[in-house]
């Protein structure tokens, strides 16, 4: 069965820092990340990493989060440092499996875990 958890959401002043984990089970997958939605506000990824720890980031976190993942424990980790009120947002992990000739593309959403920031 194919299933993220996540964990180390919560409450943190502006400037403080929280790190998210996911656990990715059911599957070895080729990229995870962490997207974000805020109310009112479209789904945007945040940072996404390949198993080979290739980081990708969206602009507004560049500087100040870091992606990181263990292979052998199929996790992947969300340093946030400096954080904003506007980084106030429900982080959702992705998993990705690209196709093989004996296997589709997967792609699979974590619950996701509400981050807020206080000012």
């Amino acid at each position: 069965q194919v299933q993220l958890v996540e964990s180390g959401g919560g409450l943190v002043q502006a400037g403080g820092s929280l790190r998210l984990s996911c656990a990715a089970s059911g599957n070895i997958f080729n990229i995870l990340g962490w997207y974000r939605q805020a109310p009112g506000k479209q789904r945007e990824l945040v940072a996404a990493i390949t198993i080979g720890g290739a980081p990708n980031y969206g602009d507004s976190v560049k500087g100040r989060f870091t992606i990181s993942r263990d292979n052998s424990k199929s996790t992947v980790y969300l340093q946030m440092d400096s954080l904003k009120p506007e980084d106030t947002a429900v982080y959702y992990c992705n998993a990705k499996k690209l196709p093989t000739m004996s296997s589709g593309y997967l792609e699979v959403w974590g619950q996701g875990t509400l981050v807020t920031v206080s000012s």
